[in-house]
């Protein structure tokens, strides 16, 4: 006999009269369907999902994930029931999926699971770090404060990956600009000069040569440097994910990458003190924490060193001399955490941690904007000058020969 369970997609109509929607397990329809009535919802519409087809609504972002997380706990800390809580978010997220989502979540909570358990059953959107800070909060019947604080970490890391996002949206922005901008140049324009050259008697400059040189390339062969740089795109992601030994390569050499390298250290070494300071609050031993925290980590090298520090202190030795053995933390994090561990508010300490380097980013973003900005106009006013001398160095040479 099989006992496997299937998934389900329901709509039905509950108490209240809404329409009401979601996913569940079970070995059959009429299962489902008793399920579905004996928590006073009238089934409507159930069918089988099947696994592995592409879904055409809107996807689910971490940001959804935030906002949800937000709205729970608003909600329960309200007083409001759990399963009434899930009806009321669903509502009011627009994103299919999300309400789907919602729902199957009641759906588990409904059969008599826990809220832990039901996360865990949804692995695609919360992760080990999210499902052991829920299950220690309903473990001490706090889990309104524990909901808060994982609200307060999603927001805050949210904020920092876009902080890091616009950071490198604007050097992405000036070579794709200045790309095309030198393409459209090399195809279109140059090549309306070379006719006018075409008939001057005499060599011409040198940097001219090379520049219609260019053009001929660009006319004949852009299609081929397109491919290929989708190409070495697309090799260069693939060999991230799959290659343990590159995405080492590639991680370590971003830190040391100017400006830029400076802002992955200081969002790592936030991530890190955010993370730790968050999991440490919730009660969840530091051992057990920083293996929560090296998942987190964004970054190979980061990784790396805090399964290390796991390893150093689950035999002993402090967190903030394993810190120091790394050669990644700067001095301020590690004598903070230091003075956290010697007092015992080492959640509190590396929020303040957390919290410095957040602005560090923020500042180290604005300035690199600011920056950004008049280095787009030089870039752009390079190009087209260079273009252009190019093209006026034989008309400049004629001059002269008279």
């Amino acid at each position: 006999m099989n006992n496997a369970s299937t998934l389900y997609a329901w709509e039905g109509i509950n108490r209240k009269g809404r329409r009401v929607s979601g996913q569940t397990t079970g070995h059959n329809l009429a299962l489902i369907k008793a399920q579905l009535r004996q928590q006073g919802i009238s089934p409507g519409r159930v069918r089988k999902k099947l696994p592995g087809l592409p879904s055409f609504s809107a996807s689910i972002k971490p940001a959804d994930i935030a906002l949800f997380t937000r709205q729970l706990a608003t909600l329960l800390k309200a007083g409001i029931p759990l399963l009434q809580a899930f009806d009321i978010i669903s509502e009011g997220f627009d994103n299919r999926s999300m309400q789907l989502l919602v729902m199957g979540l009641k759906q588990e909570i409904g059969a008599g699971n826990n809220l832990a358990v039901a996360l865990r059953k949804q692995p695609r959107y919360f992760d080990d770090l999210y499902c052991n800070l829920i299950a220690a909060g309903e473990q001490a019947g706090a889990l309104e404060t524990l909901l808060e604080r994982v609200a307060i970490h999603l927001e805050k890391s949210e904020q920092l990956k876009a902080r890091i996002k616009k950071a490198m949206t604007y050097p992405l922005a000036v070579l794709i600009v200045a790309s095309l901008v030198s393409s459209l140049l090399l195809i279109h324009v140059v090549p309306q000069f070379q006719n006018l050259f075409a008939g001057v008697d005499g060599k011409l400059p040198g940097f001219t040569l090379y520049v219609i040189a260019l053009s001929e390339f660009m006319q004949q062969a852009w299609w081929m440097l397109a491919l290929g740089l989708v190409a070495g795109y697309a090799g260069l992601r693939q060999a991230y994910r799959a290659s343990p030994g590159f995405r080492h390569w590639l991680d370590a050499g971003l830190l040391k990458t100017p400006l830029a390298g400076t802002l992955l250290k200081k969002s790592a070494v936030a991530r890190y003190a955010r993370t730790l300071s968050t999991t440490f609050a919730a009660g969840v031993p530091l051992v057990q924490a920083l293996d929560s925290v090296a998942g987190a980590a964004g970054n190979g090298l980061f990784k790396q060193a805090i399964e290390h520090m796991r390893h150093d202190v689950s035999t002993g030795m402090q967190l903030n001399q394993s810190m120091v053995s790394s050669g990644l933390f700067p001095g301020m994090a590690i004598q903070m955490t230091a003075i956290g561990e010697e007092s015992g508010t080492l959640d509190s300490m590396l929020e303040k941690v957390a919290s410095h380097y957040e602005a560090d980013v923020d500042n180290l973003v604005d300035n690199l904007t600011s920056l950004m900005e008049p280095l787009i106009m030089v870039v752009l006013g390079g190009i087209v000058g260079a273009l252009v001398i190019a093209m006026y160095l034989p008309v400049f040479q004629l001059g002269t020969a008279f």
